[in-house]
C-alpha cells in the first residue's frame, strides 16, 4: 500500500531488528507536481478557514457577540475538523478513498456559501460546522498524498504541504481586511472561487492516487525501524500529544484574539490590528518550511527542543512589550513556534509505520481540537478579567515543551 515506502530510509548497521531486503522496497522517487498540488490545496483550505475568525469583529459588533459566542463558533469549527480526522484516517488506511479530496472542499465550499448568507448566530455556527467537516476529511488524505510523493523525504514533504496552510492562514486575514471588512459579509462569497479551484485540483491528485495504488499493489507493509515495546510508543505519542497541547493552545490565543488584544493595548483599528495577525501568520509560514528540511537533516527531537522550550523567553515577553517590539516579537514567536508541528507528525509516523492516515488524522485532529476548546476557554476568560490577561497566562505554555526530554532516541543518522 502507499506507506511502503516510509521506514528503509531510517535503518542503520545499529538497528538491534531488521527487517529482511525483500521486505523493504526501494523508496519512489520525489513526486514534486504532487506534494506542490497538496501543499497548494492546503494553501486554499486553510486560506477559507482563516476568513472565519478574520471576521469576528465584524461578527461580533454586527450580531453583538460576546467574547464567549465568538469562542463558541470557534469551538464547532474546530471539533467539527478534529473529532472525524482520526476516523477517517484509519478507515482510509485499509480502504483508501481517494476521492475524499474534492469531496471535502465541496463541504467547505456549502460552509463558505451559507456564512456569506446567513442572518443569525445559530447559523452561523452551522456554516462554521460544514467548513469544519471539510478540514476533517482534506487533512488526513492530503497528508498522506503528500507522504506518497516524498520520495522518503518525509519532513520535506509534510512541511511542504503544512506550510500551504500556513500560508492561507496568513493570506486568510489580509484578504478579509481587503475585501470583506469594508464590503461587509456578503463579500464572504468571494472566496468561494478557491473553493471551486481546489475542487479542481484535488480531483487531479485524486486520479494520480488511484494510479499510484494500482501500481502499487503487492508491496509489503512498512515495517518498525525503532523496536521500542508498545508502552514505549504509547508514552512517546502522549509526550507528542503534550506537546502539541502546549503549541497549540498558545496559536489559538494569537489566532483569535491577538486582534483584540492589540486593538485594546494600542488602540489599533481593525484593519491595522490584521496586518499584525497577517505579520505573525507569514513567520508561522516561514518556520513551517524551515523545520520539516531542517529535522531531515539534524533530527526531528532537536527540532521539537527548539520549537516548544526555545520560543518561551520570547512569548514571556510579548505581553509588557511595546507595538514596536510586539512587532518584532510577533515575527520570532511566529518563525519558532511554528516548526514543530512538521517534525511532531513525522515523529509519530515513525512510531507507528504503515498508520498514515490515523497519526496525521490523530495529530491534526488534536490541533484542532485542542485548538477549538482554548477559543472557547480563553474568550470566557477574556470576558471574565481581561484580553492582556489572557497573554499573560498563554505565555507559560511553551515551557511544557521540558517534556521533550522524554522521547526516545529513534531517528537513525
Amino acid at each position: 500500500m502507499e506507506n511502503t515506502l516510509d521506514q528503509s530510509a531510517i535503518a542503520t548497521p545499529a538497528a538491534p531488528v531488521r527487517p529482511e531486503p525483500h521486505a523493504r522496497p526501494a523508496a519512489s522517487p520525489l513526486v514534486l507536481p504532487v506534494v506542490a498540488a497538496a501543499s497548494f490545496v492546503h494553501l486554499l483550505n486553510d486560506l477559507i478557514q482563516a476568513t472565519l475568525p478574520a471576521i469576528y469583529p465584524m461578527l461580533k459588533t454586527t450580531y453583538s457577540l460576546s467574547f464567549a459566542q465568538i469562542g463558541l463558533i470557534t469551538l464547532v469549527f474546530q471539533l467539527t475538523a478534529s473529532v472525524l480526522q482520526p476516523g477517517v484516517g484509519f478507515y482510509t488506511d485499509k480502504h483508501p478513498k481517494p476521492y475524499l479530496l474534492p469531496t471535502g472542499m465541496l463541504f467547505t465550499f456549502i460552509g463558505l456559501l451559507m456564512l456569506a448568507t446567513v442572518n443569525s448566530f445559530e447559523l452561523i455556527l452551522l456554516a462554521s460546522a460544514f467548513i469544519g467537516l471539510g478540514s476533517s476529511t482534506f487533512h488526513p488524505e492530503a497528508s498522506r498524498v503528500a507522504r506518497m510523493a516524498s520520495g522518503g523525504r518525509f519532513g520535506f514533504a509534510q512541511s511542504f504541504f503544512q506550510v500551504g496552510g500556513n500560508a492561507g492562514s496568513a493570506l486568510g486575514p489580509l484578504l478579509a481586511a481587503a475585501i470583506v471588512i469594508p464590503r461587509g459579509q456578503g463579500a464572504i462569497s468571494w472566496f468561494l472561487m478557491f473553493a471551486v479551484l481546489g475542487i479542481v485540483v484535488l480531483s487531479l491528485v485524486s486520479r494520480w492516487v488511484v494510479r499510484t495504488h494500482a501500481a502499487m499493489k503487492g508491496r509489503k507493509a512498512a515495517v518498525a525501524m525503532h523496536n521500542l515495546p508498545r508502552d514505549k510508543v504509547i508514552g512517546a505519542l502522549l509526550v507528542l500529544a503534550v506537546l502539541v497541547f502546549s503549541k497549540y493552545i498558545y496559536m489559538a490565543s494569537m489566532t483569535n484574539y491577538y486582534a483584540f488584544y492589540l486593538m485594546d493595548q494600542f488602540g489599533l483599528s481593525v484593519q491595522k490590528a490584521q496586518l499584525f495577525l497577517f505579520l505573525f501568520m507569514a513567520a508561522v509560514a516561514l518556520g513551517t518550511f524551515i523545520g520539516g528540511p531542517i529535522g531531515d537533516r539534524v533530527g526531528r527531537k532537536a527540532v521539537i527542543w527548539v520549537s516548544i522550550l526555545g520560543v518561551a523567553p520570547f512569548t514571556l515577553l510579548l505581553p509588557y512589550a511595546n507595538l514596536f517590539w510586539a512587532s518584532v516579537l510577533t515575527v520570532i514567536i511566529g518563525i519558532i513556534l511554528s516548526s514543530a508541528f512538521s517534525a511532531i507528525v513525522v515523529f509519530a509516523q515513525e512510531l507507528v509505520p504503515g498508520k498514515v492516515g490515523l497519526i496525521a488524522g490523530i495529530f491534526f485532529g488534536l490541533m484542532f481540537g485542542f485548538s477549538g476548546i482554548a477559543a472557547a476557554a480563553l474568550g470566557m476568560l477574556a470576558d471574565m478579567t481581561s484580553i492582556r490577561f489572557v497573554f499573560e497566562v498563554c505565555a507559560f505554555l511553551p515551557l511544557l515543551g521540558i517534556f521533550t526530554v522524554l522521547l526516545p532516541n529513534i531517528e537513525q543518522r
